[in-house]
Order: structure tokens, then C-alpha cells, then sequence
């Protein structure tokens, strides 16, 4: 039986890797060259490259990102992403090594001047100056925000530079119309429960507020990816609010979340 399971599993990620690819290299270009919006940009989500392994995107991003910039191309192929970790896993490593981009990666535990990578913990207060302290251009082609915390009120403070594309984490344990976040705390870290970040409407609000629009989340319920509202037009057609909300579904797992906070903290209502 463990044999008969193994073989099963395989089959269904070679299956899955296929239905991405089919995805990417037929169903994509055909969107770009007739021209035709995108609905749903979560059916792009998949791995990179062919054999899985854990290296680029954690949640199958690199696909979703491929198809955004299919539609509404490149400027400066500039990216910056905060909460990178050690630069293995991140949202824009492929974009990186695989097409030629480059960047700016902050982390608050780690460092590595190979890839631009500093050790920095971000806060509202800071990251405008860090953006300048590194050579951030004015307009740039992503924004990466994965600081577990503060995401909402970090965004919300970048007010001097305009990235083209917006991928942030949202607390999809929050309910679709839920608008929330937590209150700002410059010392907040994350403890690994359900108290953390900004529900997807509160990240709606913002983005709108900013001159975004929502295009979609990623199937696993981590990642919300917003463009600026006039790159929209002709290139996608988001599904009515909220059908663009997944549930938690972490590592792949429909219904697996964090555990509770059992401090019962206090959220903001925005």
C-alpha cells in the first residue's frame, strides 16, 4: 500500500505539473496574442521549473507572476521583497535567475550580499528611508510584502514609490468581508498562530485607496496580487468581489490553517 501511495502521489503532482504547463506555454500566449483578458489569474499558479523542488515560490507564485507580466510587461525588471527569509524560497527568485531581473531582499534574521539581500526588520517608520538607503528607483515593476505582521499598515506607509505590480500576503483566516488588521506594533513577530497580517478586504481597501486593483489570490489562501488600476484594462477581468478569496489551504491542504490565537488579541476594524 505505502508503494501503491507513492506512485499515486506522483502521478498527481505529473499531473498537475502538466495542466500548469499546458497552462503557461499554450493557454498564455493565446491571452496575449488575441488579446483577451484574464478571469482567473489562480489557474497560472504553478511550479517552476520542471522537476518540483524547494527552491523559487513557495506556493506556486512564480506562475501567477509569469502571467501578470505576460499581459502588462516589463519596465525596469526591479523588484523588491521584504520578508524574504534566506532569498532560497521567495517570490522573485525566479524572476532573478530564470529572466534576467534584478533587486532589493530584506529580511529581519538573515543576510547575503550575493543576492542583494540585507538584514533589515522593516517597520512604517523605516522602510521609505531603507528603499532610499538602497537605491530604490521611484517606479519599479514589483513589490514583494511578506512580513507576517504589519503588512497592511508597511504598505500603507509607502507613499513615494509606485511599484507596477503588488503581491502581499493576506490573513485568509479572516472571512472574505471582514476588514481588518492588526493594530500597528513596530515590535510585532509572529507566533506562528491565526493573529497576524490584514484580511483580504482590508488589502482591497488599501490597494483601491492607492490606485490598485485586486486581480486575485494564489488556490492556498497566502498571497493577494494587485496591478495598478489603468494596466488592468484590456489584460484582466477579475471575478466580482469576493470570489477572488480562497480559504486557507496551506501546503496545498484545503482546511489547513494556523492554530488559534488563544490570547484572544484585538483586531482593527478598517
Amino acid at each position: 500500500m505505502p508503494f501503491l501511495s507513492r506512485i499515486a502521489k506522483r502521478a498527481k503532482k505529473s499531473l498537475s505539473w502538466l495542466q500548469g504547463w499546458l497552462r503557461a506555454c499554450i493557454l498564455l500566449p493565446l491571452h496575449v496574442l488575441l488579446e483577451r483578458p484574464i478571469r482567473d489569474i489562480s489557474a497560472f499558479q504553478r511550479r517552476m521549473p520542471m522537476i518540483e523542488r524547494r527552491e523559487y515560490s513557495q506556493n506556486g507564485e512564480d506562475g501567477i507572476l509569469e502571467a501578470i507580466f505576460a499581459m502588462i510587461g516589463t519596465t525596469n525588471k526591479f523588484y523588491v521583497e521584504f520578508g524574504a527569509e534566506d532569498g532560497i524560497q521567495t517570490n522573485t527568485r525566479y524572476l532573478m535567475k530564470r529572466k534576467g531581473w534584478t533587486g532589493l531582499l530584506m529580511d529581519g534574521g538573515h543576510d547575503d550580499p550575493t543576492i542583494n539581500l540585507h538584514k533589515e526588520f522593516i517597520t512604517v517608520e523605516n522602510i521609505e528611508g531603507l528603499f532610499a538607503k538602497y537605491g530604490v528607483p521611484g517606479e519599479f515593476d514589483l513589490l514583494s510584502v511578506d512580513i507576517d505582521g504589519n503588512d497592511y499598515w508597511v504598505w500603507k506607509a509607502i507613499v513615494n514609490y509606485r511599484p507596477r505590480a503588488v503581491v502581499i500576503e493576506y490573513n485568509a483566516h479572516l472571512a472574505p468581508g471582514e476588514s481588518k488588521t492588526i493594530p500597528y506594533d513596530p515590535t510585532f513577530s509572529w507566533d506562528k498562530t491565526d493573529y497576524y497580517g490584514a484580511s483580504l478586504a482590508a488589502l482591497k481597501k488599501l490597494g483601491e485607496e492607492k490606485g490598485y486593483a485586486l486581480l486575485g489570490t494564489d488556490r492556498h489562501g497566502v498571497n493577494a496580487f494587485f496591478i495598478l488600476r489603468e494596466l488592468t484594462e484590456g489584460r484582466f477581468a477579475p471575478p466580482p468581489w469576493p470570489e477572488t478569496f480562497h480559504p486557507p489551504a496551506f501546503k496545498g491542504k484545503l482546511g489547513q490553517r494556523h492554530p488559534k490565537d488563544l490570547l484572544n488579541r484585538p483586531w482593527l476594524t478598517i
